[in-house]
């Protein structure tokens, strides 16, 4: 009978719709991990130092992405839904609240990195090299922490009225631009002093300028219905707005800044393990975010459609297709570490500065990462794609909280520091807080209490 109701709720428009939604967000999140990686690529040219302290300076400044990605959920809840009840006004006004509260929260980070770089570089590291390293490089691409929340921002936007593909455009000039002025900035072309990484933190910046610019500039040109003024924001600052916003924005982007702390935490485990080990995790970011991004855009164009399908009262629809993506993605998660697995020797051909024994690690780390994408792909689904688009986001926060810092953490920390086990096991280690976020998913996605409608009065 389940089963029957799915195939008949998931079938024909639907699959269409998700697909045209979901890979324009995948690409773009192929995208964003390319920036990382195309710093650790080129300045592994350089040596393992520089190819650690980017990958640790990186990872820092992805705990504050995640935390704006967290503040700009709130608002694509509720831009979604609008736009599922046809409310063009609401889906602006969002747009616009969703930006004005993102910026507030970039400027704090920013702040954050300039005054306390070698602090922060600290919490992973003891090697004096990577922290001054690493250090030149989060003080200078902080700043693109504005860009982030700017791109971010209207990303939803364009995500809860079914058109991704134009911030993936944009990127896409971003990441262009990135990779030139790196090639530049890094090695010295063009009569330019070769900066090393201090040119991979400049061209980062000059990159997310030009992507903002362009993608802001195009909106306005062609008078889209995202392109907010001025007196759209201060129609959305009224206090029963902004604390509607924040109550579904606060626990959410508590819940992806513990997950990214969490990840930062990973880090500074492996850490203890010396450059060797931090230098494979490091090589490791960018690799699962790419392994990882069909399942984060179909996660997000689940959420747009449950989303649209909530606003407009259709619950029934909602459920069913909660459960025909979840089964979807498992699917999917199967194909992606099948290929993951095969190309792992392309994949560490591509980092030319390896030694040979940091090589093998990372060769086991990918092993790691494509059987924990299977364990991955389910929660993520009911997490991202399900549960917050009906604004269940204090279960989601409290499951991460237990699964990742009460469990996964300080299992991997006994093993690193006190067992003083391998770092292939402490990686396996880090996969625990999955295990445990299987069980719960499913059990409230089955439960239907994540059935809200968020946007009545």
């Amino acid at each position: 009978m389940l089963f029957s109701q799915v195939i008949a709720h998931t079938r024909g428009d639907f699959i269409r719709r998700l697909i045209a939604i979901a890979l324009p967000i995948t690409l773009q999140s192929i995208m964003f991990s390319s920036r990382s990686l195309v710093d650790v690529l080129m300045l592994g040219q350089l040596g393992e130092a520089e190819i650690a302290a980017v990958g640790v300076a990186a990872r820092a400044t992805f705990v504050t992405t995640i935390m704006l990605v967290g503040v700009t959920t709130g608002g694509a809840m509720l831009t979604a839904q609008y736009w599922g009840a046809a409310n063009k006004q609401g889906v602006r006004e969002s747009t616009a609240l969703t930006w004005f509260m993102a910026t507030i929260f970039a400027s704090l980070s920013v702040l954050l990195f300039v005054f306390f770089p070698q602090e922060i570089m600290g919490l992973t590291t003891d090697s004096e090299e990577v922290k001054y390293l690493g250090s030149q490089y989060l003080v200078i691409s902080s700043v693109t922490m504005l860009a982030v929340a700017c791109v971010a921002s209207m990303a939803v936007g364009l995500r809860a009225v079914h058109q991704p593909g134009l911030s993936t455009f944009f990127s896409g000039i971003g990441i262009l631009s990135n990779i030139f002025l790196n090639w530049v900035l890094i090695f010295g072309k063009f009569g330019m002093p070769a900066l090393g990484i201090k040119g991979a933190a400049i061209a980062t910046v000059i990159s997310g300028a030009i992507e903002v610019g362009c993608l802001y500039g195009y909106l306005h040109f062609k008078h889209h219905l995202l392109a907010f003024s001025f007196s759209d924001i201060l129609a959305t600052l009224k206090v029963d707005k902004v604390v509607r916003f924040l109550r579904l924005s606060m626990p959410t982007t508590l819940n992806f800044l513990a997950w990214a702390g969490g990840l930062f935490a990973y880090h500074a485990i492996m850490g203890q393990s010396g450059v060797e080990g931090l230098a494979a995790l490091s090589v490791m970011t960018p690799v699962e975010s790419i392994s990882l991004a069909m399942l984060i855009g179909m996660a997000n164009a689940s959420a747009v459609l449950i989303g649209n399908q909530i606003g407009a009262k259709r619950y029934d629809e909602a459920y069913y297709q909660a459960i025909g993506i979840m089964l979807l993605s498992l699917v999917v998660a199967v194909v992606v570490a099948i290929l993951l697995y095969l190309c792992r020797d392309l994949v560490l051909s591509s980092f030319s500065a390896l030694t040979p024994e940091t090589r093998a690690l990372t060769d086991k780390f990918i092993v790691v990462l494509s059987l924990g994408l299977l364990l991955r792909c389910i929660p993520m689904m009911a997490i991202v794609g399900v549960l917050r688009a009906g604004g269940d986001v204090k279960f989601c926060l409290y499951q991460d909280l237990i699964a990742q810092w009460v469990i996964s953490i300080p299992l991997a920390a006994v093993a690193a520091i006190y067992w003083g086990w391998k770092p292939e096991v402490i990686y396996v280690l880090f996969l625990t807080e999955e295990l445990v976020k299987w069980g719960g998913s499913i059990y409230r996605v089955k439960s239907k209490k994540w059935l809200r409608n968020l946007i009545e009065n």
